[in-house]
């Protein structure tokens, strides 16, 4: 009895410390600290504000990643930041007050953090002008997946239109391999509109190929025909040298121009390429972290008017 007492509780004690042995200690993340410094000014009756954003780890070092600029409870667009932890942007602001605050998104080694609310009065001009945002202000895809993003544009001072106004929207600074798209591309504002209009925005990256590009089936002559026809043409040739020495330029000339006809046939056309070695494969998206511009464009047909926000877009294997 006692014996298998014994055995039982050792069984037990196995039970209990092997899960704690086999689980992985959680490696802790460090703190981070997130700083956001806004200078505004006003152009054209309107507000702009110069961001500038950095955030450091506890190691006194740059974190990478991204942020997130909020004004109060609504993204306005997001940053990447770079080596050294830092990232910049200028955007437009509506009239009236705004509390922006920068949020860092954090990594696998850095902790999430939140810079102090920065508040301010946006000027209330009487032009018609509008903002652009961009909520998440961030998103991280992996190769071959795509995300969704929604654009706000917001009307300022539409009811000084004396016709609606057409915005345009569209992104640059996507990496290669990638595509972004709209729905809908192009946006009205209607005289005396207030409420902010969205755009949907999918953003598509490209993944490495898993697939063995094979060649095409197709030949335009077989070797057989090749290896008998080669050796006949110079046979010819070779007679005709003999007999003709006379004519020895003009059947180099006539050699070269054939040579010339059958590498332009074969080894060196793009379709011969195609035919013998298959497809190009395609090249997935680069990894890292990029910062995409989305833009919005009005024209009245003398002047435009464009404002951007941006959104930092992390690309994963």
């Amino acid at each position: 009895m006692i014996l298998m007492f014994r055995q039982w509780a050792a069984v037990s004690l196995c039970a209990i410390a092997l899960p704690a042995l086999a689980a992985p200690a959680a490696v802790p993340r460090q703190a981070t600290q997130t700083s956001l410094v806004v200078d505004t000014r006003d152009v054209n009756g309107h507000t702009e504000a110069d961001i500038f954003v950095a955030v450091s780890g506890s190691d006194g070092l740059g974190a990478p990643g991204s942020i997130t600029l909020m004004d109060g409870p609504n993204s306005l667009g997001g940053l990447a930041l770079d080596a050294q932890g830092q990232a910049a942007s200028t955007i437009t602001l509506p009239g009236g007050s705004h509390s922006l605050r920068a949020v860092y998104s954090g990594d696998t080694t850095h902790a999430v953090s939140n810079s102090r609310v920065s508040t301010l009065a946006a000027t209330a001009g009487t032009t018609p002008d509008f903002s652009v945002a961009v909520a998440p202000g961030s998103t991280s895809l992996k190769q071959g997946q795509s995300g969704s993003a929604v654009v706000t544009v917001t009307p300022i001072n539409a009811a000084s239109l004396a016709a609606p106004m057409f915005v345009t929207i569209s992104c640059s600074g996507l990496p290669d391999q990638t595509s972004c798209t709209f729905t809908p591309e192009n946006i009205e504002i209607p005289v005396g509109a207030s409420k902010g209009i969205t755009s949907s925005m999918v953003i598509a990256t490209q993944g490495p190929s898993i697939a063995k590009a094979e060649p095409s089936q197709i030949r335009t002559a077989q070797p057989v025909a090749w290896a008998i026809l080669l050796p006949g043409a110079l046979t010819l040739g070779g007679l005709a040298f003999g007999l003709r020495r006379r004519f020895l330029s003009r059947l180099t000339l006539m050699a070269l121009l054939a040579f010339v006809g059958v590498l332009g046939s074969t080894g060196c056309s793009p379709l011969y390429n195609y035919r013998n070695h298959g497809p190009t494969p395609n090249l997935p998206t680069p990894t890292g972290t990029y910062n995409v511009t989305v833009s919005a464009q009005s024209s009245n047909g003398v002047t435009a008017t464009t404002h951007a926000t941006t959104l930092a877009l992390t690309v994963t294997k």
